[in-house]
C-alpha cells in the first residue's frame, strides 16, 4: 500500500496543478484518447451536456462569429469615412470656387448645415475690411465672444450652457448641445471669427467626441475668410 507523505495531505493537488499537468503534457490526450469522447461540458446555450469536441466547435463558432462582427464594423465605419470625406470635398470645393467673397461666410454655414445635416448653424467675423462691414455676419460681436473665441485652443463641443453665441442662431432655445470653432489666420493667433453648430440632440456635440474633423473645418473656412479681412 502506498503511503501518503503527511506534506501531500497539507498540500492537495488543486485545479490549477492540473490544469498545468495538462498544458505541459500534450501527448496525455493521445494515450488516453477515450476521454475526448468521455468528457462532459455544460452547453453555454442550455443546460444540456456536450462532448469536449463539441464544445470546441461552439467555441470556435463563437470565434468567428465575433469576427464576423468586427469585420461589418470595420466596413460600416470605412463607408462612414467615404461619405464623410465626400461631403468635406464638396463643401471646399464651394469654398474655391465662390468667386465673391462677399457671401462666402454665409455659405460656409448653409453648405455645412445642409451637407452635414447640422440642425443649425450660425457665423460671425470680426475685424473684416470695411467694405463688408453691412452684412449681418460682420455685426457687432462682444468682447465676451471674442475673448472666449481667442481663448479656445480646439472647438469646443458639449452642451449649451448658456453661451452668448447661441443667441445668433435661429431658435437658441433648441440648441441643447453646440459645437464652437474659432476661425483664425495662424494656430497661435487671435480668433477673428466664429462659427457655430447647434442640435437639439444632446450626444450630438459631446465633450467625448474627437475634435479632428472640426478643426480641418476651421482651418479650411479660415483660409476661405481671409478674403474678407483687410
Amino acid at each position: 500500500m502506498k503511503t501518503i507523505h503527511p506534506s501531500d495531505a497539507m498540500n492537495p493537488i488543486t485545479e490549477d496543478d492540473i490544469a498545468n499537468y495538462l498544458s505541459n503534457t500534450p501527448d496525455f490526450f493521445e494515450r488516453h484518447a477515450q476521454l475526448l469522447a468521455q468528457v462532459q461540458l455544460t452547453s453555454p446555450h442550455g443546460n444540456r451536456a456536450v462532448s469536449l469536441q463539441e464544445r470546441q466547435a461552439e467555441m470556435l463558432r463563437e470565434k468567428i462569429k465575433a469576427l464576423e462582427h468586427r469585420l461589418m464594423d470595420m466596413v460600416r465605419h470605412g463607408t462612414e469615412n467615404v461619405v464623410t470625406a465626400d461631403r468635406l470635398q464638396r463643401w471646399t470645393r464651394g469654398l474655391l470656387t465662390t468667386r465673391d467673397p462677399r457671401g462666402l461666410p454665409w455659405q460656409i454655414a448653409a453648405d455645412l448645415q445642409t451637407l452635414f445635416m447640422v440642425p443649425q448653424t450660425a457665423i460671425k467675423v470680426w475685424d473684416c475690411d470695411n467694405a463688408y462691414w453691412s452684412e449681418g455676419y460682420a455685426q457687432w460681436v462682444s468682447d465676451d465672444v471674442k475673448a472666449l473665441a481667442t481663448s479656445l485652443t480646439a472647438p469646443y463641443c458639449g452642451l449649451n450652457s448658456g453661451f452668448e453665441a447661441a443667441n445668433w442662431l435661429g431658435d437658441s432655445r433648441a440648441a441643447v448641445s453646440i459645437a464652437l470653432i474659432p476661425l483664425r489666420a495662424e494656430p497661435e493667433a487671435p480668433a477673428f471669427g466664429l462659427l457655430v453648430l447647434a442640435s437639439p440632440d444632446a450626444q450630438r456635440f459631446n465633450p467625448e467626441m474627437g475634435t479632428d474633423f472640426l478643426e480641418r473645418i476651421a482651418e479650411l473656412a479660415s483660409s476661405a475668410l481671409s478674403r474678407l479681412r483687410p
